[in-house]
């Protein structure tokens, strides 16, 4: 891993597997000292801690790919510990930082005992949210990629990409293979997700380094990776569609899993997860389905 970039893991012991699975991304070097999601709430201690021993004096900018309680329920938490350190989250997402009531509401309702955990974003002041352009000042390009959520972006920085959930879930596995997949909860649109994927694709230069929220660096490969993701997330539509067409909905979620094992590498790999790891991909890998079954069944889907 580069010096200049830290990943700071923000386990939820609460929570089975939720281990090696919530990364927050401390960069400084030469430019601006920034955070990428610093993740839940209920973590915001632990990453004070962590960034006091990292010897972090000055933070700059909080960046947050998207504001789920995972990647940004921590923000206001970390600027009470960095008050000159500026916001930037796109501007469809900024009401819910500077007044969360909704969100928590609508996470409570969708997620339960996990947002409980995850713990209730604090309202983060209006005077503290940046601009794209201040970003740009800094040397931090914003790439917009709403495949995720309507209001999710990537940002690169001096080579690093950091890719939020765009590419979904990744684990490094080591010998150069990894574990991969999508990331597409309901609302989920494939036209949307693939052109986000694409714009990633055309960057030139491409990016030396992939930084995942979900979870851990990819360095030397990122263009095999982002096609890979793009490939997935067609493959996985095709083989859901196939699964409806052959089953009702309850049971087409578990064929489309057993085809998806045994026709997608970097998906297979579950099975190679450690035992806790692997309930909690279980977990999101439905999760994922319902997005995409949602999206076959709607009109824009057939």
């Amino acid at each position: 891993m580069p010096e200049n970039l830290e990943l700071i893991d923000l386990d939820q012991p609460a929570l089975t597997g939720y281990r090696r699975f919530i990364s927050c991304w401390l960069s400084r070097g030469d430019g601006p000292v920034f955070i990428v999601d610093p993740g839940p709430a209920a973590s915001a201690p632990h990453l004070r801690d962590r960034l006091r021993q990292l010897g972090v004096t000055r933070l700059d900018l909080i960046l947050l790919t998207h504001i789920h309680l995972d990647h940004g329920g921590a923000t206001a938490d970390l600027l009470d510990a960095y008050p000159g350190a500026r916001v930037y989250c796109h501007p469809a997402g900024r009401q819910h930082l500077t007044a969360p009531g909704r969100l928590w509401e609508g996470s409570r309702q969708v997620l339960g005992e996990v947002a409980a955990v995850y713990g209730e974003p604090r309202p983060v002041p209006e005077a503290t949210l940046a601009g794209e352009a201040e970003l740009a000042d800094a040397g931090i390009a914003v790439i917009a990629t709403p495949g995720h959520a309507p209001h999710h972006v990537s940002f690169q920085h001096a080579g690093t990409l950091f890719v939020g959930e765009a590419a979904g879930t990744f684990l490094d596995l080591g010998d150069g293979r990894w574990y991969l997949r999508p990331a597409t909860p309901p609302r989920f649109r494939l036209e949307v997700a693939v052109a986000s994927l694409d714009r990633l694709l055309a960057l030139d230069p491409p990016p030396a380094r992939l930084a995942f929220a979900h979870h851990g660096l990819l360095a030397g490969r990122a263009p095999e990776l982002l096609a890979r993701a793009r490939q997935q997330l067609v493959q996985w539509v095709d083989t859901v569609r196939a699964a409806l067409a052959a089953a009702d909905v309850a049971a087409a979620a578990e064929l489309a899993v057993a085809r998806l094992a045994a026709s997608d590498p970097d998906f297979a790999r579950l099975s190679e997860l450690p035992s806790d790891i692997r309930v909690r991909e279980e977990d999101f890998t439905r999760q994922t389905l319902r997005g995409m079954v949602e999206y076959v069944q709607s009109s824009g889907g057939r």
